[in-house]
C-alpha cells in the first residue's frame, strides 16, 4: 500500500475510536468509559481515560511493538490478562485443545495462527479493530510464521470467511474471536463445531446480547451491562470478577478449567449464583 493512504481504526479504552495514519495517532474520540480497571494495569496505565492518556498510550504500542505499522510484530509468550480472549485461545493451542484460531490482525486483517506465541502476539496487545490496511511485511511475518492470511490485497476483516479458509485448510478443532452478534449467530449455525469467542461487546442492545449469548462458547464482559445481565445469568463459568468471562457451553468452561488446572497460580472454586460481580467495574456500564 502506497503511503499515505493507510488507515487503521481500532476502539480501545473507554471505547474511543482511534484513527491512525502512518505510524501516527492522528485522532482519538471522545470516551464512552470514564473508569476502566483493566486500563490502570496496562504497560502505560490510564489511570483516568482522557484523550492525552489514551493517545500516550497507543503511542506507546505503537512504538513499542509498531501497532499498525508495517514493522508489526506478532510473536509473545507474555500474559497480559488471566482470562483474556488471546490468552485462552494461545492456551488452547498450547494444550491441543484447538487447532487453529481465527482472528483480526492490524496490518493483515482476518488471520488463521496456529502457534500459541502467535495467538499472544497478535490479540494480547490489540482490542477492538474495526478497520485495517494491509502490510506485506505483516503478513509475510505470519504466513512464515506458519499462519494463513485471508486477504492479503484489502487486510479484509471477515471472521465468518476466515473459518471457511480454516475448515478449507483442513483443521477441525477451529476457534475464533467475533464481535459481531449477527456474525457469530451466522458461525454458529453454518460451523456449529466451531468455538466461538465473543469479544468487543460494550454498548450491545439487549437484543444483540442475546443474540451473541446465545450463539456463543465465551463471551467477554468489557464494559456491557446487558452482557453482565444475560451472559452473567445462563453462565455455565465465570472467571474473574471486575471484567468477567463467561463460559456458555461445556466446551468454553472445559478450556478455562483445563487452564487453572494446569496453572500453579491459586484459584478460589465457589458454587454460586452468577454473575458475581465485585465492587470494582468499568464505569459507566454500557
Amino acid at each position: 500500500m502506497e503511503k499515505g493512504n493507510e488507515e487503521h481504526i481500532i476502539e480501545a479504552i473507554g471505547r474511543s475510536r482511534i484513527v491512525i495514519r502512518n505510524g501516527k495517532v492522528v485522532e482519538v474520540g471522545e470516551a464512552q468509559i470514564a473508569d476502566c480497571p483493566l486500563a490502570k494495569r496496562f504497560a502505560i496505565p490510564v489511570p483516568e481515560i482522557t484523550k492525552d492518556a489514551i493517545k500516550a498510550n497507543i503511542e506507546h504500542r505503537i512504538k513499542a511493538f509498531g501497532m499498525c505499522t508495517p514493522d508489526r510484530e506478532v510473536l509473545d509468550t507474555r500474559e497480559f490478562v488471566g482470562f483474556g480472549a488471546s490468552e485462552l485461545l494461545s492456551f488452547g493451542l498450547s494444550a491441543g485443545l484447538i487447532d487453529a484460531a481465527v482472528l483480526a490482525c492490524d496490518g493483515a486483517g482476518t488471520v488463521i495462527v496456529t502457534k500459541p506465541e502467535m495467538a499472544q502476539g497478535i490479540g494480547g496487545r490489540m482490542s477492538g479493530l474495526v478497520k485495517t490496511s494491509p502490510y506485506p511485511s505483516v503478513m509475510d511475518r505470519i504466513e512464515q510464521g506458519g499462519g494463513l492470511v485471508l486477504d492479503r490485497d484489502h487486510a479484509r476483516i471477515d471472521q465468518l470467511a476466515g473459518v471457511a479458509l480454516a475448515l478449507s485448510e483442513g483443521y477441525r478443532n477451529i476457534a475464533v474471536t467475533v464481535a459481531k452478534p449477527e456474525t457469530a449467530e451466522i458461525i454458529h449455525r453454518i460451523h456449529p463445531d466451531t468455538l466461538i469467542f465473543a469479544v468487543h461487546v460494550t454498548g450491545l442492545s439487549h437484543h444483540e446480547a442475546e443474540l451473541l449469548v446465545s450463539s456463543s462458547d465465551l463471551v467477554t464482559s468489557c464494559a456491557s451491562k446487558t452482557i453482565r445481565e444475560i451472559a452473567g445469568a445462563k453462565a455455565l463459568l465465570q472467571a474473574g470478577i471486575s471484567v468477567p468471562v463467561f463460559a456458555m457451553t461445556q466446551k468454553g468452561k472445559l478450556l478455562i478449567l483445563e487452564k487453572i488446572r494446569r496453572s500453579d497460580d491459586p484459584v478460589l472454586v465457589k458454587p454460586t449464583r452468577l454473575p458475581a460481580l465485585g465492587d470494582v467495574q468499568p464505569s459507566p456500564l454500557l
